[in-house]
């Protein structure tokens, strides 16, 4: 299952707590839109930690950060 989380002009832990939230009921594949340096370490920490492989997109005025599982 694929979800996109808009956690863009969230303050941590909220991005972490979304993102947890989605993993929780279950999705393989997330795209997370993030415009805080903090939150985009934090939230990549916590889907490494998942078992997902992270990969970054800067889009200049926010992060998408694409994971999935496996």
């Amino acid at each position: 299952m694929s979800q996109r989380v808009d956690a863009r002009g969230l303050s941590c832990p909220m991005p972490v707590v979304l993102v947890k939230k989605a993993l929780d009921g279950g999705a393989s594949q997330l795209e997370v839109l993030l415009d805080s340096p903090v939150a985009c370490e934090n939230v990549s920490r916590l889907l490494s930690s998942r078992g997902f492989s992270v990969t970054t997109d800067n889009r200049g005025d926010h992060v998408v950060l694409l994971a999935k599982k496996g």
